[in-house]
């Protein structure tokens, strides 16, 4: 099969099998503040992902490109709400572009659509500097993101099978492209352990990916005659994996992304100690469904509503919004529990 194909096979599947919504954000409850002494005029969405200023905490992950027309189109439109929204945005995997030039334009269009904004390169772990300096050039990237994929290669019935040495790879990566590398899960979380190593390895980037929005063991296991059911449900949830990230990594920049939805969420991540939230999925969807327009209200209501959340809970900045107390619940106190994070520091702040 071609990687053309097999790009928009996953879009189409994405589409099909949906998000899981088992996220455990639900599990995440504020304790109401009835003197919140806030102005919701006020209230301020700037944040920082390291050297990287966003006018919001809102970022649009990345999706697809290297597909052909379709895929052109989508990272057009997806594109143009960045831009209207001033957005972060990041295009999918590059590796299709560099094997195959014609694929360039499916990518180029978000700089050529978004010429002042943020915009991120993506690549495998399995890529090399070369391939990563050609990644950031094709679309002028202000960041790259290096994204760890394991569980979905092992599903994939032509996937990868060898993933020694890309912690090295991406050491070698960060060393030389002179911009922001992060390290991005596609959907299976990041634990601790590995955030301790990518930190230790001087990685000051992640995106956690976690369990509970497009699960890409599940779309392959679409395209595979024997399926690897045991895959389906792998992964850490990703209110779980924002904490461990946090609890391991504490000066790191965090990005929360999987199966994010809406404003509730996107506020929770934050407060649990993300620097900015991803939609995927949940975006992509409405585009197909809806148009660009749409997207652009979605997300233009989202930074509404979350304003609207932070005045009530008294925070007038990002910042502020990390000191709030919450209790945590259910599954994801369970886990974190069982993970020695003391989830009692987050309901007394």
């Amino acid at each position: 099969m071609s990687r053309s194909k097999r790009k928009w096979d996953h879009i189409q599947y994405a589409l099909e099998t949906g998000q899981k919504r088992l996220t455990g954000f639900d599990d995440i409850k504020f304790v109401h503040q009835s003197l919140p002494d806030t102005n919701l005029a006020l209230i301020n969405l700037q944040t920082q992902i390291g050297e990287l200023s966003l006018s919001s905490p809102i970022f649009i992950n990345a999706m697809t490109g290297g597909g052909g027309e379709r895929t052109y189109r989508i990272n057009r439109d997806l594109a143009i709400a960045a831009k209207e929204t001033g957005s972060a945005i990041a295009v999918g995997s590059q590796m299709a572009a560099l094997k195959d030039p014609a694929e360039r334009r499916t990518y180029e269009v978000v700089r050529e659509m978004h010429p002042d904004g943020v915009i991120l390169a993506n690549l495998g772990s399995e890529a090399t500097v070369e391939q990563a300096l050609a990644a950031v050039d094709m679309i002028a990237a202000n960041g790259i993101q290096i994204h760890l994929n394991v569980v979905q290669e092992l599903t994939m019935p032509e996937g990868d099978r060898n993933f020694q040495g890309a912690l090295q790879r991406i050491i070698e990566i960060q060393q030389r492209v002179g911009i922001p590398v992060i390290v991005k899960e596609v959907g299976f979380g990041i634990s601790a352990e590995t955030a301790t190593e990518l930190t230790s390895s001087g990685i000051r980037y992640i995106d956690i990916g976690g369990f509970g929005g497009t699960n890409f063991a599940a779309i392959e296991n679409k395209r595979r005659n024997r399926v690897l059911s045991f895959f389906d449900n792998w992964g850490i949830p990703t209110a779980a994996s924002l904490v461990e990230c946090r609890a391991a990594s504490p000066e790191i920049s965090l990005i929360a992304s999987g199966g994010i939805q809406n404003c509730a969420e996107i506020v929770k991540a934050l407060s649990l100690g993300a620097d900015a939230a991803a939609l995927a999925g949940f975006l992509l969807k409405i585009l197909l469904e809806h148009g660009v327009e749409s997207v652009v209200n979605e997300i233009e209501l989202i930074k509404k509503e979350m304003s609207v959340i932070m005045a009530a809970l008294g925070a007038n900045s990002i910042e502020e919004l990390r000191r709030v107390p919450l209790v945590i619940s259910g599954d994801t106190h369970h886990w974190l529990e069982q993970r020695g994070i003391d989830t009692k520091a987050f309901s007394r702040r």
